[in-house]
């Protein structure tokens, strides 16, 4: 008998896409300002494909975060990205 392989999908807050769970980057935010997942608390999940489309990522993070210092978000984006690779 077969086992039923059973894979988690989540959804992107950028293009409300769904996707397996290990092929998405997970955030979280707290008072504002953007962490990568500690292992508590509240969180989301981007896409590859958002990740590099600026704009719409931009308009997701600001309202995920309750932000508005859009500067600050995206750099601190990218330092999260960068020291993950």
């Amino acid at each position: 008998m077969a086992k039923n392989l059973h894979q988690i999908v989540r959804m992107c807050i950028s293009c409300r896409g769904r996707n397996i769970q290990s092929d998405m980057q997970r955030f979280q935010c707290v008072d504002g300002i953007l962490k990568p997942f500690d292992g508590n608390g509240r969180t989301f999940y981007l896409c590859d494909n958002c990740l590099s489309d600026e704009k719409k990522l931009l308009k997701a993070l600001m309202r995920q975060c309750k932000s508005g210092d859009k500067e600050k978000l995206m750099n601190k984006l990218k330092e999260i990205i960068t020291d993950d690779r």
